[in-house]
């Protein structure tokens, strides 16, 4: 499975924010050049909201690949 992510804007607390091709936006929530992406959705679906569910913790993004559009932003 693909994920692709489209950079939206960094929010309130400087974290790369994502949107994916059904509209739902994802936080890299320690965009680290060194570390692999850290993304939870965001709360209530806002780009202001609060990091919500990691990724990780969802079977059916289970070994998927991430495409960032253009980029992975990082720090």
């Amino acid at each position: 499975m693909e994920v692709k992510l489209t950079y939206k804007g960094m929010d309130d607390w400087n974290r790369p924010v994502y949107e994916d091709e059904k509209g739902t936006l994802w936080k890299d929530v320690v965009p680290r050049k060194d570390r692999q992406p850290d993304l939870c959705t965001s709360m209530y679906n806002e780009f202001y909201g609060e990091p919500d569910t990691n990724m990780c913790y969802m079977d059916k993004y289970k070994d998927a690949k991430i495409i960032f559009n253009p980029k992975r932003i990082t720090w």
